[in-house]
């Protein structure tokens, strides 16, 4: 040992400086080694972290009443089993739904490749293009399909490579989900301690800014997940109740994907204006307008005054940088980045505000 009194040598504190160095490359090594290994299952890992950060609160809460005290276990078994039925649940009706109208599919779809679809009588009376769709509605469509130049491409061996790539995505899909919710419940299980151990770690290695901004970056997730599910949830109630009145089939099944399309900004249009488009040509044109403005209202409602307040106002973030975020994030990372994109952008806001200060 080098006495107190003496200073460590320049070769000294060059060989510690080195073997920090070796260090800090050996670990960024091992770490991309492991991310590289478990690569299938990172999906797995962010949609578990994005819904246990969104739901962490809660289990704040549930952690601190009497019954759950000393039952971690079966409260993380709880949360995860209604988690999951969260998701089941939507898929098993539209499976359901689907099977029982499966032979009326059947009897439709052989009866449109015998004599082809009619072209329905709003075509004649759109205002401009008419004359063009409805040539083009007769060449295709309105033939037996077997032999329209629309489908003629779509031979058996096309049908089947389709149909096997649908069927190893959607193994795929379930493979993903089943591991979300075993990851899901191991950081239930794991409670507020792990929140507290990684907002610390990021104290060491970042200071106290780092854990102001993993802080903020929750937070921002948070709210995204608050901002889009549940407001999507809220308009494809309000408006499956709209089709419930106007008459339209399926109504509950259509306020389903009303609620999916409306977890993305501006999509659910796509679905009541669709819903407007077929009440229209079955000649019930009231409800089709009702159907059209009460959607565009709760849409209008929804994208400018509750998302905004929802998403933006408790991250402190521009709803452009959070439309940015959401659409960018989509479009990089996929499904998952709708709420990892604003996140990003809080890092953005906080950075820029450092920056500006200093």
């Amino acid at each position: 040992m080098i006495p107190p009194e003496q200073t460590p040598s320049e070769d000294s504190l060059r060989t510690r400086r080195l073997q920090r160095a070796a260090s800090a490359v050996l670990y960024t090594v091992l770490v991309a080694i492991a991310l590289w290994t478990v690569r299938a299952f990172i999906p797995a890992v962010v949609w578990a972290a994005v819904i246990a950060i969104a739901l962490w609160p809660a289990l704040g809460w549930l952690e601190e009443r009497p019954r759950f005290r000393k039952h971690g276990t079966w409260l993380a078994i709880g949360l995860t089993a209604a988690i999951g039925l969260l998701f089941v649940v939507p898929f098993a009706v539209v499976a359901t739904q689907a099977a029982s109208e499966a032979r009326d599919m059947m009897h439709w779809f052989h009866e449109v490749l015998r004599s082809g679809i009619p072209m329905p009588a709003l075509i004649d009376r759109l205002p401009v293009g008419s004359h063009q769709i409805a040539a083009w509605w007769q060449e295709n469509l309105a033939t037996p399909l077997g032999s329209s130049p629309a489908v003629h491409n779509l031979h058996s061996a096309t049908v089947v490579a389709m149909t096997r790539h649908l069927g190893g995505r959607v193994v795929h899909g379930l493979v993903i989900f089943g591991f979300m919710l075993v990851t899901l419940f191991f950081l239930f299980q794991a409670g507020s301690r792990l929140g507290e151990q990684l907002f610390a770690a990021s104290r060491r290695a970042f200071g106290a800014d780092g854990a102001m901004l993993a802080r903020r970056m929750a937070d921002s997730v948070r709210s995204t997940v608050v901002g889009l599910v549940v407001v999507g949830l809220g308009e494809g109630a309000l408006l499956g109740i709209a089709y419930a009145i106007a008459g339209v089939p399926h109504a509950t099944l259509l306020g389903m994907l009303t609620a999916v399309a409306a977890m993305l900004p501006f999509c659910a249009p796509i679905v009541f204006l669709g819903a407007a488009l077929w009440l229209l040509a079955n000649g019930a044109t009231v409800a089709a307008i009702g159907v059209a403005a009460f959607g565009l209202i709760v849409v209008f409602v929804a994208e400018h005054f509750v998302r905004p307040v929802l998403i933006g106002g408790s991250t402190r973030l521009p709803f452009l940088l959070v439309l940015f975020g959401i659409l960018g994030g989509a479009e990089t990372f996929g499904l998952v980045g709708l709420f990892i994109g604003p996140a990003l952008m809080t890092i953005l806001v906080v950075l820029w505000t450092d920056w500006v200060r200093r």
